[in-house]
């Protein structure tokens, strides 16, 4: 299956680049379907929720298109996917420093949202560095010179 998929996206596309963009697309479909049960739809998944914190659940829901964005991409093996993985990691670590501001006012929140933000966080340090440096200097927006 692995292998049809790769004959799917192409040849000069790395295989780890459609793997990576098959997660964070699954990553991301999973982001907007778990936010978008909280934000609007008033049943269980709102319950379960418990102390969410509005600006982190905006946030990554918001994120959740941005994630699919990144996955296409990934697997089509685009340039821009360079600039735009760093861009959702920097702005994931501002939210979860801003999160962390939230925790130290003493603001209701849950735990677990520690750890989703962390993993978020080290998942998208691991594609921005997977990606970083791959195109040519040419076609790569993430270099100044």
């Amino acid at each position: 299956m692995i292998r049809r998929i790769l004959a799917i996206c192409g040849k000069g596309r790395p295989g780890w680049a459609v793997l990576l963009g098959i997660f964070v697309g699954v990553f991301g479909l999973l982001t907007l379907k778990s936010g978008g049960e909280v934000l609007f739809v008033d049943g269980p998944g709102r319950e379960a929720a418990g102390n969410y914190v509005p600006f982190v659940l905006w946030f990554n829901f918001l994120a959740g298109f941005a994630y699919i964005v990144a996955a296409i991409g990934l697997m089509r093996w685009r340039p821009w996917v360079a600039p735009l993985s760093l861009t959702i990691l920097a702005l994931t670590i501002l939210v979860f420093a801003a999160f962390g501001v939230w925790i130290v006012m003493g603001e209701a929140y849950e735990l677990r949202t520690i750890g989703a933000m962390a993993l978020r966080s080290l998942v998208w340090l691991g594609v921005a560095f997977a990606v970083r440096g791959r195109f040519p200097k040419s076609l790569d927006t993430t270099s100044i010179a």
